[in-house]
Parts: structure tokens; C-alpha cells; sequence
């Protein structure tokens, strides 16, 4: 049997204070939201299909049966967390929430990595040679390179022996600049080189954006915030911290299809709206959605 595990926080737009709270589900499941606080206790599927927004975060919808028809049914930010599950392996997990948006926590997907670390890992009929990634137990090959530009910025699949992440971001704040980092899941630990990795923001753009709603919970607690002159909250915990957050944005996004392609996905100034996009084309193009799972494994001791 697997173990649960639970962290509450507030959430970064809603400025919500919610309750998560991780518990193994059966093999074939995937990893689904259950919104506790609500009637019925409706399902979100942790799938592509699903989303609903991508204004600096990825929103989840419940589909038709989960909910009545005149209620929509959300849960918010969920990419940490579902980027800390799919790079520790857990195919399978029923993740119960109290409200509208999953905690930011520390702003990284450290939190949730050491949550499943103390729980553990139940494992069955994974290959011997899989890596930390859950997906390359049932590997989506990538035959031809898959594009999606919007002015200069671009998300790609391209194909390639195994799987990698390559993450650019180009700002004119100096203390940020171009940077970028490639992340090969078989080379290293997603724990170590991408879950430390804070959400950031400039300084000059936090009043802008709580007028219109959003960041209501961050803060210089759980968010890297960069003025005029550098860092307002130092140290980093990487010299890159940006561009490595970016890519644990999109580990997460495409998490979303329920495991990842054994392909080059190559990034370059993209949101959670290009990422989205990207994985829509994937799974219309390979049927992600249709692709049986042949091993999994869930939380557990």
C-alpha cells in the first residue's frame, strides 16, 4: 500500500490559502485533482485536454460528467507540482485540494520532491534502465520536428535518441539577460538540477499585474523578484535560476500528456500558453491520449 502526503500554502493569484493532499491511486489511473470542498467532490483529469487558461499559470477544467453544466469546476498552478510527480515517476496520483489553486509554497517544486521522497516510491514493472521519468517506460517517439512560433518565441519537438529539455529567456534587465539550460533526464536527478528552481518577476510589473487580478499571494517569499538594479531577495540558488524555472514550467505543462516524448523539446521565450499549445499538437498527432500504459508507479513506502 502507498502513503499520502500533505502540504498546505497559499496560492500566487487567488491569494488563497489551500490543503493538497497526495494519495496513491490505481495503476492506470494518471494523475487527477479532486476538488474536496465542492459537492460531489468533482474530478479535474490532469490532462491536456483539460485546460482551461494559461495566463502565467496553467489552469485545469472539469469535464462534462464531473460537474453540472451550469458550475465550472477549476484548479490553478498546477504545473510544480504535477512537474515534482512526473520527474519523481509517479504515473498515478489522486491529489485532493480545498480550493481554487494548488499552493506556490517556496515558488519551486522542491517542496513537493521532498514530500514524495519521504513518502517513498511503490514501483511496478518499471525497466531497469528507466530513469527518474515515468514516461520513458512507455516511450512517444517523435518522427518529425513540430513547431509552434508566435513572433520570435517558439516552442519544438524534435526528434532525438532520448529525451532532453532546452530552455532560452531573453531579457533586457541585465541581472537576468539570455540564458539558457539543457536538462537530459537520464544525466541528471530532476530533484537536484530543475525542482530548486523559483518562480521569478520584475519589480516594475507587480503593481500592473495585482490590478488586474493576479500574483494576490506572491510575495518576496516565494518568488524571486528582480529591480532595477538586481535581486531584491538574493541569493539564487543557481546561476540561472530563470531559465531553469522555465523549463520546470514546461516539465510540468507537458505532464499534461500523460508521459512525455522521446524527442529534443527546445524552447525559446515560450509561456505556458506556447507549452500548452505544443502538447495539444503532440497528442493530436501521436494520440497521447490513447497510449496504454504498460508500467507505473504510484506514492507509497
Amino acid at each position: 500500500m502507498g502513503a499520502a502526503f500533505e502540504r498546505s500554502g497559499i496560492g500566487l493569484h487567488s491569494g488563497i490559502t489551500t490543503t493538497v493532499r497526495v494519495l496513491p491511486a490505481a495503476a492506470g489511473m494518471g494523475r487527477y485533482f479532486v476538488r474536496v470542498d465542492l459537492p460531489g467532490k468533482p474530478m479535474i483529469p490532469a490532462r491536456v485536454e483539460a485546460v482551461s487558461t494559461t495566463m502565467l499559470s496553467t489552469q485545469l477544467r472539469a469535464g462534462k460528467g464531473e460537474t453540472s453544466a451550469d458550475s465550472e469546476v477549476t484548479v490553478r498552478t498546477v504545473e510544480h507540482l504535477l512537474a515534482a510527480l512526473a520527474g519523481s515517476g509517479v504515473d498515478d496520483a489522486c491529489i485532493e485540494i480545498d480550493g481554487p489553486e494548488v499552493p506556490l509554497l517556496d515558488g519551486s517544486a522542491l517542496a513537493w520532491i521532498k514530500a514524495i521522497q519521504e513518502v517513498g516510491m511503490v514501483e511496478s514493472e518499471r525497466p531497469q534502465h528507466s530513469s527518474h521519468l515515468s514516461f520513458l517506460a512507455s516511450p512517444i517517439v517523435i518522427e518529425e520536428p513540430i513547431w509552434i512560433c508566435q513572433d520570435d518565441a517558439f516552442v519544438a519537438a524534435l526528434p532525438a535518441p532520448i529525451t532532453r529539455f532546452t530552455y532560452g529567456i531573453d531579457f533586457e534587465n541585465p541581472a537576468i539577460g539570455n540564458q539558457w539550460h539543457s536538462w537530459t533526464p537520464e544525466q541528471e536527478h530532476f530533484a537536484d538540477a530543475i525542482a530548486p528552481a523559483r518562480t521569478f518577476g520584475l519589480a516594475n510589473q507587480v503593481d500592473q499585474l495585482r490590478d488586474r487580478g493576479l500574483i494576490k499571494g506572491g510575495s518576496l517569499e516565494n518568488a524571486l523578484v528582480c529591480g532595477d538594479h538586481g535581486w531584491l531577495n538574493p541569493p539564487l540558488r543557481f546561476s540561472n535560476e530563470p531559465v531553469r524555472h522555465k523549463l520546470l514550467d514546461l516539465v510540468g505543462d507537458l505532464s499534461l500528456l500523460g508521459k512525455f516524448p522521446v524527442a529534443h523539446v527546445l524552447a525559446y521565450k515560450a509561456s505556458h500558453t506556447l507549452h500548452i499549445q505544443l502538447a495539444r499538437l503532440l497528442a493530436q498527432q501521436i494520440g497521447a491520449g490513447d497510449v496504454s500504459r504498460q508500467s507505473s508507479a504510484v506514492i507509497g513506502n
